[in-house]
């Protein structure tokens, strides 16, 4: 195979927001990969910060901007008020959930359900922008069940955008509601990444960002010839020289090796720890760091041994280290 082709355009790389792994320990670790990649947080509802006063869920560290958070809801107001306070702690874009086909999520009115409600959407949106001065974006699929015709999604789109919204995260498949899980509806039904680049076509003058299925940095820069940005999930997660090897593609800041990532890291996990984070909530992040290198399934094995991570030493990282070192040498 030879050089790949850089996209003549500036292009935007994402870590998609991830439930239970996008946390700002996850984040933080991203940044040391990649020095402009879009960071997001895990979704975070507007009950969860307005009724249950859980505001220490938008802690960052500096480091991670860019930033964007995610918001999960549908009351104009809410969103509003949320988006305002988010603004003052310094995030970098909010943005609005229209994805999410979790039964929880469901319940609450928002997240994939609303691609049915594109008016409601919009008015979230321009409540939003109103609120704030940081770009107010939505994350969304094709269409929701048997509501995914072409038709329906350019009419969600044109109705949103017309209410201020120029970006549009896009997982390319629809959502499926009734009987499918989460996970599977990560899965099913097939991608349909040329509905996505029919929308770029319709509208041009919209940043269309493209979500799903994407795992080698090939299938990145085949996109981003067309796409404003790809949005990288769980490749991402399981393999963050991914982003990397993406952004060296696209002519971005080289890293260090990845010997340097892990002292930069344990260097951020000892301050951690001072302040009384748990070992395990920054080691778990670690476990796929060294897959394929001679040593990795020991690494694996002591970082996820429960007994010594409740000590919250941090020696324990030095030995799981050291297992791949002492291999490579």
């Amino acid at each position: 195979m030879g050089p790949i082709e850089q996209p003549t355009e500036p292009k935007l790389l994402c870590v998609a927001p991830m439930m239970a792994w996008t946390d700002r320990h996850c984040r933080y670790l991203h940044r040391l990969f990649t020095a402009d990649a879009l960071l997001f947080t895990e979704m975070v509802t507007t009950g969860a910060l307005l009724h249950g006063d859980q505001w220490h869920l938008l802690d960052f560290n500096p480091a991670e901007h860019p930033v964007a958070l995610q918001l999960g809801g549908c009351e104009p107001d809410a969103l509003a008020e949320c988006a305002r306070r988010v603004e003052q702690l310094g995030y970098d874009e909010i943005n609005l959930n229209v994805g999410c086909p979790s039964d929880r999520v469901q319940k609450g009115t928002f997240g994939a359900c609303l691609m049915l409600q594109p008016a409601t959407v919009a008015r979230c949106v321009s409540a939003m922008r109103k609120a704030c001065s940081v770009p107010v974006t939505v994350k969304c699929r094709l269409g929701v069940d048997d509501a995914d015709s072409d038709e329906l999604l350019h009419q969600f789109i044109a109705t949103v955008a017309a209410a201020g919204c120029q970006r549009f995260y896009v997982h390319a498949r629809k959502a499926i509601l009734g009987g499918l899980t989460p996970a599977q509806n990560r899965s099913i039904p097939p991608l349909q990444p040329d509905r996505v680049r029919q929308l770029k076509q319709i509208f041009p003058n919209l940043s269309i960002v493209l979500n799903g299925g994407i795992t080698t940095a090939a299938e990145a820069m085949d996109h981003l010839h067309w796409a404003d940005g790809v949005m990288i999930g769980r490749a991402a997660y399981h393999n963050p020289g991914l982003l990397s090897e993406i952004e060296h593609t696209l002519g971005g800041t080289p890293i260090g090796s990845i010997e340097h990532i892990f002292q930069r890291y344990r260097s951020y996990m000892v301050t951690q720890l001072d302040q009384g984070v748990r070992l395990h909530a920054m080691t778990r992040h670690l476990l796929n760091l060294c897959n394929g290198r001679p040593g990795a399934r020991r690494f694996r094995q002591l970082l996820s041994n429960s007994q010594r991570l409740k000590q919250n030493d941090i020696t324990l990282f030095d030995e799981a280290l050291a297992q791949v070192y002492q291999r490579a040498a």
